[in-house]
């Protein structure tokens, strides 16, 4: 088994970082990952991250899906990681 962490970043419209934030934390996954959390930048960035234990890198792992077009300036940015451990 290896562990995925998911990365999702989206950058709230001027102002709505609040909202934005408030949006992430309430989206349900398909199922409970390892850990979720949640962090916030500047400019109203909205960060979360989720750890998955999965078969490989390329696994069919819930994601959070895009927030509403006028909630944000860009489309999220997504990454996917190996955790090498500590």
């Amino acid at each position: 088994m290896t562990v995925v962490a998911l990365m999702w970043e989206a950058w709230a419209v001027q102002d709505r970082g609040a909202e934005l934030l408030e949006w992430a934390r309430a989206q349900q996954l398909g199922r409970e990952p390892l850990r979720r959390e949640t962090f916030r930048a500047s400019g109203d960035r909205v960060l979360v991250i989720t750890w998955w234990e999965a078969a490989d890198m390329a696994a069919d792992l819930p994601e959070l899906p895009e927030p509403a077009a006028d909630l944000i300036t860009r489309p999220v940015h997504r990454w996917r990681f190996e955790s090498l451990g500590g």
